[in-house]
């Protein structure tokens, strides 16, 4: 829900051609910006939600109106909300939804007019919201969304009228252990469950104009019909269902957090099933589909009367293949018409997709009976629709279905008055989903014992910390209803809508302008004035072409893992260090999810969009803990996601999920997830980081009022959370105001800034005092290379921009001084703090603190040495080889292309240095 909904409409104004970024009217009161489909024109625009940025200062939030047009002139509704605010209170991001159209434009434009908000309307969602259920009309489906049981859509309409789906709920099957080794006795121990959602609320956004939100929560409970089965209610849900004005597709983005006891509870099988009408259709007029590879389709009839001995006629075998009502029985050879009870009549389909690169077909004509097999193919499209030529028909769609096998489709009940299609998110065909520790502790039941397995395999072992309990998957489904069964084609461009649906963005250029995701990138037209700035350009390419492939290459594919890639290379095996400790899973190493979308903001490149957007989707659920004692805090890289006994905030710091949620305007589960680390500093009285390496350790109790903060790691993950509080105007804004003014001067007063390293933070207010080890506050000194590696220099660099003159100037200084003594000498550090930071690492990477300090102070020596700290300390070289090769044959399982010199540590950094060393001081290269 969107609480500063604003306006919604306009499409009155006089349509402007606006080809600048943004074109000022003449008397300055309006403004009109171009958006256009990151993918060219897409074949269906089915309803779309996109996010626009502002320059400070220029719309209050309730004195200015939004109208749109297509590019060509015709206007169109528009529905607005703002999804952040400058310090001021003017606007600075707005979420905007543009219904859904016959033809597809190629783009729009969107004018901002200061003055009050109109109320006209052409094109709108109805909703009735009564005591027990929710139902919304868009013109073009009507769908009701029960208030409790089991159902989350009773009712999906066409807008003839038909229903042609019925009792939408959500299925969950899973089993009480494993047979490890094939034990047949141990099989007949295990229980098995099936269970269904249960809702607890269904609520509606307050503004259903051009798009309406309908939110369903829940869990998973025993189907009571003829169970004896047991199961607490578990695996708690959130399902969205968005529906857009003149749209016959309802879009649901689908959260499950997982709840269970990993020794207990394996899933084996999520899914969302509907029930599909078919009384009064004959068998022969019965469709079924099945998206296979690339556009293809499986396309049967459940009695099919292709290929007979007999020959219906060219006429029915037409129309049946094509989906079209057979003509009257009557006119079909009798050879044909009187034998139909011979001809069986499939009632089962099921497609298991139970690895990336194939998936199998089978079908039966009822329970009872074999299979028979359809041959298969490598990719599935994810689609299936089941329906009649005249009753109608349902087709769902599971986006990135081969990318989360194991998936599955089933169609069952197809010669039944009642068929069911159910879209399997996690494949009863496939193995149980087993997340427990994949080693058995290895003996390592001491903190001593641990910090030495840290020196030979790099993780941080902990039992009991290694735990999924908490983390969430988030999924996208579609669905839509049809009067009669469609046409292969449209059915084959609804599945590629599926899998990329289009996005609507504003270009780069207007972005840059507006200030609003901050001053540190800047689009490549902008900083390649030379050739070795090309060459720069160039590397960034082939970084992020390296990284899709290796995803591609590597199969890192799965319901868990799809969206990550690997921390380090192992040239000896010539494979990422999957199974390697802390080598594996990145989660976020070093802010590899900075580099790519940054990335993207300056380049507007849909691979780079497509890439980056799996990459948030799965950190900011996956990694990062929702429920629970860690929740607030991810886990460090490791062989499983969740693996690591290193629970930070560093990982969850949502600054990662930032321009996401800003450009897709406002995603409401990106947005639950950055409100939700409001209290992620209690964790630190549950989650002690330094706990293996205190001296007092048995008896050390975490004191709310004098927690141990670092000033690097864990300060930009509390900026970051309080900052877009406070810009989102959450629930708790005013809070988060107050703990980052309290942080930003209580650093400001340490007598050595950040290069105190750790400070006492007060949970409650937000300040932070000196450290244990310096009471009184006469400087200590104490400088990680990790402190300003997980988005601390962007976090205040916003701030900065944020607050402006507002600053504290003593924690601005504070953070300049740090910029600028990093990558200083040692006699320098030492002039300055009494005492050098030693040997420091990664100055590559920080070499963008040098340029912002150039930058600020305007100075060129400095902006000469960013420039040499990038090119000639640590990283990547110059002269690396910046090229992979392709390793074959025998030494690898499949050719891959490898770079051996790349880690994802390094990539990382040298990503985000780059970018903003090129536009802070790319004069000086």
């Amino acid at each position: 829900m969107h609480p500063h909904a604003l306006i919604c409409l306009a499409f009155c104004l006089p349509y402007v051609t606006a080809h600048s970024l943004l074109t000022p009217r003449a008397n300055d009161s309006s403004d009109v910006v171009d958006v256009r489909w990151l993918e060219g024109k897409p074949g269906l625009n089915l309803g779309t939600t996109f996010g626009l940025p502002w320059p400070r200062g220029k719309y209050a939030g309730d004195q200015v109106a939004f109208s749109a047009a297509t590019d060509s002139g015709e206007n169109v509704d528009i529905q607005s909300w703002v999804t952040s605010y400058w310090a001021d209170g003017s606007i600075k991001w707005t979420g905007h939804a543009v219904a859904g159209s016959e033809s597809v434009p190629d783009g729009y434009t969107v004018t901002a007019s200061q003055g009050p908000s109109r109320k006209t309307r052409q094109q709108r969602t109805t909703v009735e919201n009564s005591e027990d259920e929710i139902t919304v009309d868009t013109g073009k489906l009507t769908a009701s969304f029960p208030k409790s049981g089991s159902v989350l859509v009773s009712s999906l309409s066409t807008s003839s009228g038909k229903v042609v789906g019925r009792n939408g709920k959500l299925v969950l099957r899973s089993q009480s252990g494993v047979a490890d080794g094939g034990d047949i006795a141990t099989n007949r121990d295990i229980q098995n469950y099936q269970l269904e959602s249960s809702v607890n609320t269904t609520t509606v956004d307050e503004d259903t104009s051009v798009r309406t939100l309908v939110t369903v929560r829940g869990d998973h409970r025993i189907v009571s019909e003829g169970s004896t089965a047991e199961h607490d209610p578990w695996l708690p849900f959130t399902v969205r269902f968005y529906l857009y004005a003149n749209s016959d597709t309802i879009k649901i983005i689908h959260t499950l957090l997982f709840d269970g006891a990993v020794d207990k509870d394996f899933i084996t099988g999520i899914g969302l099933r509907f029930d599909v009408p078919l009384a009064g259709e004959e068998l022969y007029d019965r469709h079924i589909r099945i998206a296979g590879v690339d556009e293809g389709l499986l396309s049967e009839a459940v009695q099919g009367i292709t290929s007979l001995r007999r020959d219906p006629g060219r006429a029915v075998r037409t129309a049946q293949f094509e989906g079209r009502k057979t003509p009257d029985i009557g006119t079909w050879d009798s050879a044909t018409s009187s034998r139909l009870q011979w001809i069986p009549a499939w009632n089962d389909y099921s497609l298991s997709q139970l690895s990336p690169d194939g998936f199998t077909l089978k079908k039966r004509t009822k329970a009872g009976q074999g299979w028979v097999k359809i041959p298969g193919g490598t990719r599935a499209g994810g689609l299936a629709y089941l329906g009649g030529a005249t009753t109608g028909g349902l087709a769902m769609g599971l986006r990135n279905f081969w990318k989360r096998y194991p998936t599955s489709i089933d169609i069952s009940n197809a010669a039944t008055d009642t068929g069911q299609v159910t879209l399997w998110l996690y494949s009863p065909a496939g193995e149980p989903m087993d997340l427990r520790q994949f080693h058995d502790g290895l003996g390592e039941d001491t903190y001593a014992k641990q910090l030495d397995a840290l020196e030979i395999t790099y993780e941080d072992y902990e039992d009991g910390y290694n735990t999924p309990s908490g983390i969430g998957r988030t999924n996208e489904i579609y669905i839509r209803p049809f009067d009669s069964t469609p046409s292969s084609d449209e059915l084959s461009v609804f599945t590629g809508f599926i899998n990329e649906p289009p996005v609507l963005l504003p270009q780069p250029e207007y972005i840059k302008k507006s200030e609003a995701i901050g001053t540190y990138w800047d689009v490549p037209n902008n900083t390649t004035t030379s050739q070795a700035s090309q060459t720069i350009e160039t590397h960034l390419d082939f970084l992020n072409k390296f990284y899709q492939g290796q995803i591609e290459q590597r199969k890192w594919y799965g319901f868990w893992d799809h969206g990550d890639f690997m921390h380090t290379y192992d040239t000896d095996r010539h494979v990422w260090r999957y199974d390697i400790g802390g080598y594996a899973w990145d989660n976020s190493e070093l802010s590899p999810d900075l580099f790519f979308w940054n990335y993207f903001l300056r380049t507007g490149r849909a691979d780079v969009y497509r890439f980056a957007e799996a990459h948030v989707r799965h950190t900011s659920e996956v990694d990062v803990y929702h429920t629970g004692p860690y929740s607030g805090f991810g886990t460090r890289h490791g062989v499983q996601h969740w693996g690591d006994s290193a629970k930070q905030i560093r990982v969850s710091t949502p600054i990662y999920r930032q321009i996401f949620y800003y450009i897709s305007g406002g995603d409401e589960r990106i947005g639950e997830l950055l409100h939700e680390l409001m209290d992620a500093d209690k964790t630190f009285l549950t989650v002690d980081p330094r706990r293996k390496v205190r001296e007092d350790n048995g008896t050390y109790v975490p004191d709310p009022t004098a927690i141990d903060l670092d000033l690097g790691i864990d300060f930009s993950g509390l900026a970051a959370i309080w900052l877009i509080e406070w810009e989102r105007r959450g629930p708790r804004w005013e809070e988060a105001k107050s703990k980052l003014n309290a942080t930003m001067h209580s650093i400001g007063a340490l007598k050595n800034g950040f290069v105190t390293g750790v400070g006492l933070y007060n949970i409650y207010t937000g300040s932070i005092a000196p450290p244990a080890t310096d009471p009184s506050n006469q400087g200590s000194v104490a400088v990680s290379h990790l402190s300003a590696s997980f988005g601390l220099p962007e976090i205040i660099a916003h701030i900065t921009e944020y607050l402006g003159a507002d600053l504290p100037r003593s924690f601005d200084q504070a953070w300049l001084d740090y910029c600028y003594y990093y990558g200083a000498s040692a006699s320098e550090q030492t002039a300055k703090y009494g005492a050098s930071f030693g040997k420091l690492s990664l100055r590559q990477g920080h070499s963008r603190l040098t340029a912002y300090a150039a930058k600020r102070l305007g100075n060129e020596t400095l902006a000469k040495r960013a420039w040499n700290e990038f090119l000639n300390t640590d990283g990547f070289a110059p002269t690396a080889p910046w090229a992979s090769v392709l390793i074959n044959g025998s030494r690898v399982l499949a050719p891959v292309d490898e770079a051996a010199w790349i880690s994802t540590n390094d990539v990382a950094l040298y990503g985000l240095a780059g970018i903003e060393n090129l536009a802070q001081v790319g004069y000086a290269l």
